[in-house]
């Protein structure tokens, strides 16, 4: 068989099999240099805060409100302008005053849809507010449970809320899905949609480069060649 002949069925099974996606490559690449990262994020969806401070003489001692109530961590939170103690354990978190050591209890239903139209930058309502114990995909890696917030806009912006402390967890939108979809048909991860380095993307990408060579390869027989001039006779 010619080298030609090679070159070109060679060139047409590739393209048969990778081509698609090569093209899915090039266009969920343009969606996601198109779409601003920050978009992606939705930091235009929540309100900047300002930083909060307390007197660390008003403030019970944070290591000894763990040791007590047998937790591995704390750290300092807000629920509005009050500070709280979240202690870390086995069976979750836990929210105390931070000014008297007393247990908080977490925010209700009124309270969660206040607090996520406090950090909404839009003026659209709430379509609806619940507690979730089910994490969906969008926010896989969470731990349950959480309030699920979702405004009534075609971008279909969704807060994620401690049950805690009320504290914006997460905030997904339209646009991330999106997203989030497009990553997972570039990195070909159809299941976590985390790994970059999977054999089936490495067969495709290998797949990609082989079809490019023998693209070029096919190349070199598309241009003429120059015929050899016959000797003069005398």
């Amino acid at each position: 068989m010619r080298t030609h002949i090679i070159a070109r069925k060679t060139h047409k099974w590739l393209g048969l099999f990778i081509g698609l996606q090569v093209v899915i490559w090039s266009l969920s690449g343009l969606y996601m240099t198109v779409v601003h990262i920050d978009t992606i994020h939705g930091d235009h969806l929540v309100r900047s805060t300002h930083q909060r401070f307390a007197a660390a003489d008003s403030l019970v001692d944070p290591v000894a409100l763990a040791s007590a109530n047998g937790a591995n961590a704390v750290r300092l939170a807000w629920l509005r302008d009050q500070p709280l103690f979240v202690t870390t354990s086995e069976a979750g978190e836990t929210a105390f005053d931070a000014s008297t050591g007393k247990l908080v209890a977490g925010p209700n239903e009124a309270a969660i849809r206040e607090l996520a139209r406090s950090y909404y930058t839009g003026r659209k309502p709430i379509l609806s507010a619940r507690l979730i114990t089910d994490i969906p995909g969008e926010i896989r890696g969470r731990k349950p449970p959480l309030w699920q917030v979702e405004f009534d806009h075609w971008n279909k912006p969704t807060f994620y809320l401690s049950p805690v402390t009320g504290e914006l967890v997460s905030r997904r939108h339209e646009l991330w899905r999106i997203f989030d979809f497009v990553w997972m048909l570039h990195i070909m991860d159809y299941d976590e949609r985390e790994n970059v380095n999977n054999t089936l993307l490495r067969v495709f990408t290998w797949g990609a480069v082989l079809m490019a060579l023998s693209g070029v390869w096919l190349l070199l027989y598309a241009f003429p060649k120059k015929k050899k001039k016959k000797a003069l006779t005398k």
